[in-house]
Formats: C-alpha cells, sequence, structure tokens
C-alpha cells in the first residue's frame, strides 16, 4: 500500500488458515501480530519461525479472544507499540458438531462466543483507531456453511451466518473513513478441523464440490491478502467465496 511496515493482526493464527494467511502476508515484510489459544504454544512457535525465515517481525499473543476484557488489553498494548493496526484478520473459530436435538446449552454458547463474539471484540478494539486515522482493512473468515447449512452444525453456521450480517453492516458504517470490511467464506478446506472426518463422508463432500476436490488453506489466504491489498480498495461489505463451486 505504501513503504511503511503495516502491522497486521490474525486470529487464530498458530496453525491452518491463520497460519496461511499470516505467511501470505510475510511476502511483503508486514510487522505481524499472531492470536491464539491453543493448549501450549508449540503451535505458534512453529509459526513464528517460519516467518522469522522470511525476515518478518512477528509476536504471538495467547488470549482468549471471546472475552472483551482482555481482547481490549491486548489491542492497547500492540496500540501503543506500534502506534497502528492497519490490518485485522479475524480468523478465530472453532466446531462442537451435533444434531440439533442433541446440542447442549453449552455447545450453542461456546461457539457463538469464540466464532462470532471474538469478532465484534476484535473489531471494537481496532475500529475506533481505524477510524481517526482514516484508513484500515478488516476482513472475517466466515464459512459456506453459513449461507446453505449443514447438518449437525447449526450453532456453526449461526455462528458464520451471523459474520455475514456483521460484516456487511460495519461496512456501511465505515466506508467513507477509507477502512474496508469483508468477509471470506471457505468450503471444504484441508486443515486440522477437517481431517477427522471420516472418509465416507469426506467422499460424499467431494462429491458434491464441482471441481472435485478439497481447498487447501493458502487458497483462502490468497483471497484475504488480495482484500487487503490496494488491488481491493474498491470493494467492501462483500463475502467472497472459496469453495470449488460447493455453493454458486
Amino acid at each position: 500500500m505504501n513503504d511503511r511496515k503495516r502491522v497486521v493482526v490474525i486470529t487464530g493464527g498458530s496453525m491452518g488458515i491463520g497460519r496461511a494467511i499470516a505467511m501470505r502476508f510475510a511476502e511483503e515484510r508486514p510487522l505481524i501480530q499472531i492470536i491464539h489459544y491453543d493448549r501450549d504454544d508449540s503451535a505458534s512457535a512453529s509459526t513464528l519461525q517460519m516467518l522469522s525465515r522470511k525476515g518478518v517481525e512477528a509476536e504471538s499473543h495467547r488470549v482468549d479472544v471471546s472475552i472483551y476484557q482482555d481482547v481490549e488489553r491486548l489491542f492497547a498494548n500492540i496500540l501503543s507499540k506500534y502506534g497502528q493496526i492497519h490490518v485485522l484478520v479475524n480468523n478465530a473459530g472453532i466446531i462442537r458438531d451435533a444434531l440439533f436435538m442433541r446440542m447442549t446449552e453449552d455447545d450453542w454458547d461456546t461457539v457463538i462466543r469464540v466464532n462470532l463474539k471474538s469478532v465484534f471484540n476484535c473489531t471494537h478494539a481496532v475500529l475506533r483507531d481505524m477510524v481517526k486515522k482514516r484508513e484500515g482493512r478488516i476482513v472475517s473468515i466466515s464459512s459456506v456453511v453459513g449461507q446453505m447449512g449443514n447438518p449437525g452444525q447449526a450453532n456453526y453456521a449461526a455462528s458464520k451466518a451471523g459474520i455475514m450480517g456483521f460484516t456487511k453492516t460495519i461496512a456501511r458504517e465505515v466506508a467513507g473513513r477509507g477502512i474496508t470490511v469483508n468477509a471470506v467464506a471457505p468450503g471444504f478446506i484441508n486443515t486440522e478441523m477437517t481431517k477427522p472426518i471420516p472418509e465416507k463422508v469426506r467422499k460424499a463432500f467431494l462429491g458434491q464440490i464441482p471441481m472435485g476436490m478439497m481447498g487447501e488453506p493458502e487458497d483462502v489466504a490468497e483471497t484475504v491478502y488480495w482484500l487487503c491489498s490496494d488491488a481491493a480498495r474498491y470493494i467492501t461489505g462483500q463475502v467472497i467465496h472459496v469453495n470449488g463451486g460447493l455453493l454458486m
């Protein structure tokens, strides 16, 4: 965008799609802030090593992004240290799958809190400064399931549909301040989240995808990076689907 190093914050950035996004941004040598809530720091440490080998200055923070006060404190520290956050990627997400009649209240609340409330928390933490600076890029990771639904994922689908509506609303509110707000909705992507899926179910999924294959985290990362580039400066309030034709 210019000669300054951008400060890029990625939630759920220690592995999978989040790691791929960090590695794609690494090509421009920004200052990267990884947020994760893994049980230990092994995955984030590996991501930091990968970024370091590319000459990228990066830090990792273990924070529960569903807790407003913790997010507010972390982002205040990042802003104090670097002066600005140019890019926020809301990628943190979990699944707690069960048919709705068997879904517990905790299954519902936990997924909504981590997948959707975290987007509110992190966006709220950066938006005021972005408005003041009159620039910023916010991209949130939704899902094809948020638009088409999926048995056993009422909580996940609701959280991802919520991200779509949230994205369009915030985009309208800040479009005149030089800030773009978009969402990317992946389909069936080869990540840690999809690896436990039984082979029979996997084949059934692939049978619904016109391209006949799973996507890779890098496919999502390329779209996220593009939305945060000058090439997409006139695009806001959109949900970009990356799904091999699963939803058209």
